[in-house]
């Protein structure tokens, strides 16, 4: 069912990187770290949302009739860029074209995305799904930013199935703001909406979603896509945001270049390297000593993280 498509994470300097490697400019991801529409605001203009949840929800999300919340809109796949799912593993890159594609006005997408998106909107949106996952330059960028997997866990196998993820879009269009998930059979209209008023809406929306989880669920994660930061910084002479921002681009530049490698190798030599630098000071037993003093070191690594309650962040599977 992956068709070719690997998993990518959730991870605003993943999808930025992403776009512009397919020839978007001026446009960036920023992590939400709350559901506060002010927090969408300070990176206004926002063009969309990417949101990340376990699928399926804990409730059903839609009936014969319609979804729970909001209203298919059938007739708005002949004027805006919708494409059904029909591949595993390829939701994340087909939420943010969801994005893309319905901005071409407002966002330079880059002419292979443009023309892309004027050979597809003639087709109903099951086919736009196929010819997105039969792209060759869409599917090879999506696939650069996969994370190296070495090891496979042979439990999974046996074990109890793991919870699949699901990316979907949130966008405000010709002043409607649409719910653009491709496992849906069409659009899904939350009401009137313009710029000014997308934080606030699209917030409200959000929130009712996830009420419908159990309490303790909270694996969620929000990606806001908006102009790139560093213009604006320059825009106000804000010296010390563009650093900030210029330095976080760097650290994605580090951290998307270590995703395209495993590292098995590597840690196999320098494992080598020390083994022998401790046989050479005293035998097996010097090896047993190492061996002792490094699981207590992480024994105790391992009590401070529970005591200070850290955890995973991200969440890397998409349905």
């Amino acid at each position: 069912m992956s068709g070719g498509w690997n998993t990518i994470e959730s991870d605003a300097g993943v999808f930025t990187s992403l776009i512009e490697n397919l020839g978007v400019k001026d446009v960036q991801f920023e992590e939400l770290l709350t559901l506060e529409p002010s927090e969408l605001r300070t990176l206004q203009p926002v063009y969309g949302v990417i949101f990340l949840f376990k699928y399926p929800t804990d409730q059903p999300y839609a009936t014969a009739d319609g979804p729970l919340d909001g209203a298919f809109d059938r007739d708005a796949v002949e004027n805006i860029f919708f494409a059904a799912q029909t591949i595993q593993n390829a939701c994340a890159t087909q939420a943010l074209l969801s994005v893309l594609l319905n901005k071409t006005s407002d966002v330079q997408v880059g002419e292979q995305l443009r023309d892309f998106r004027e050979f597809t909107m003639v087709l109903p949106p099951e086919f736009r799904g196929e010819a997105l996952s039969n792209s060759d330059l869409i599917r090879e960028v999506h696939n650069s930013f996969a994370r190296s997997s070495p090891f496979v866990d042979e439990t999974q196998k046996t074990g109890e199935p793991e919870d699949a993820f699901h990316f979907i879009a949130y966008t405000h269009i010709n002043g409607t703001l649409y719910e653009l998930d491709g496992l849906q059979p069409a659009p899904i209209t939350h009401g009137a909406c313009d710029t000014e008023a997308f934080p606030d809406r699209v917030v409200d929306v959000l929130q009712r979603r996830v009420a419908r989880y159990d309490a303790t669920e909270i694996r969620f994660n929000l990606l806001a896509m908006c102009g790139d930061l560093r213009q604006r910084a320059r825009d106000f002479g804000d010296t010390e945001r563009l650093a900030r921002e210029e330095r976080k681009r760097r650290d994605w530049q580090f951290e998307n270049s270590l995703r395209r490698h495993n590292f098995v190798g590597f840690a196999g030599e320098v494992l080598k390297g020390v083994v022998t630098e401790q046989l050479a000071k005293g035998g097996d037993a010097a090896v047993d000593t190492w061996v002792k003093e490094s699981l207590e070191r992480r024994k105790v690594a391992e009590q401070a993280l529970r005591r200070g309650g850290g955890g995973d962040k991200d969440v890397d599977m998409d349905a």
